[in-house]
């Protein structure tokens, strides 16, 4: 990238941090860079500047590119491995404490929160009625969609086939055609927020917390304060899960005991 192009992508940038509810200090200038991007092909601006101008006069622009910097790769029981490691551990929870909070941040489209809700329902040996279901992301266009609960099967997502995990998705989702919805009696099973989980300060006594394939896209030197974040959230013997390709940073491995290491769930040792 030019000297030039660099200018035009720090004047983005600056007027993100000034004018758009996100922080893209914490986050990796390449990751930025590929969001950004798209954004402008979509937009046909030829260079940062003329994007600039887009995003100065159009809110919806403005909105638009807060949900590509903060969009999650998602889908019910992403990485069934994982949640297969992770089924023992929330049956241990809710068979040994009378209240079990687990928060799922960030939450994309409702569906990491969702799965584990049916996880809970569709087990006999979890005490579903014990587990309080938080889940939070910045944008507020997410978690709209995600208490609206309707996600669509396309050429590329195959929801049946991502509720593959449970004995039976009928009791959770009603399908009509290529349309699933979440039912009302599981909807209510989550309580959705919107959250900075950066800025803004995070839930406490958390049992069991889901911060999945976003310290993939955190600057280095921002990840140790992120998972002291996390750390402040969880209550010791608490459960952490992570994405795959994501690890507890040096500074904070000492408080993490690995339960599932190829599924990252530590525990908390306070």
């Amino acid at each position: 990238m030019s000297s030039v192009e660099n200018d035009g992508l720090s004047r983005v940038i600056r007027y993100v941090e000034d004018e758009v509810p996100f922080e893209p200090g914490y986050y990796n200038e390449a990751y930025l860079q590929r969001r950004i991007a798209a954004r402008m092909q979509r937009r046909n601006a030829d260079s940062h500047d003329d994007y600039l101008s887009v995003l100065r006069g159009d809110d919806d622009e403005r909105q638009a590119l807060l949900d590509a910097l903060t969009i999650n790769v998602t889908g019910f029981f992403r990485d069934p491995d994982m949640w297969a490691d992770l089924r023992p551990v929330v049956q241990e929870l809710t068979a040994e404490q009378r209240s079990v909070t687990a928060w799922s941040a960030p939450c994309a489209d409702g569906r990491e929160p969702y799965s584990l809700a049916m996880l809970a329902a569709d087990d006999p040996d979890i005490d579903d009625r014990s587990l309080d279901i938080y889940a939070c992301d910045i944008s507020e266009e997410a978690i709209e969609a995600a208490r609206t609960g309707i996600y669509e099967t396309t050429r590329t997502t195959d929801i049946g086939e991502e509720l593959g995990p449970l004995t039976s998705y009928e009791p959770y989702v009603e399908q009509e055609d290529a349309t699933f919805r979440i039912r009302e009696s599981l909807k209510r099973r989550v309580t959705f927020e919107t959250h900075d989980l950066i800025q803004d300060r995070p839930r406490t006594d958390v049992d069991l917390l889901f911060c999945r394939n976003l310290l993939i896209y955190i600057d280095a030197a921002y990840k140790e304060p992120l998972f002291e974040t996390l750390q402040t959230a969880l209550r010791p013997g608490g459960y952490l899960v992570v994405g795959k390709t994501e690890t507890v940073p040096p500074g904070c491995r000492d408080a993490f005991d690995a339960v599932a290491k190829r599924s990252r769930i530590y525990q908390y040792t306070g």
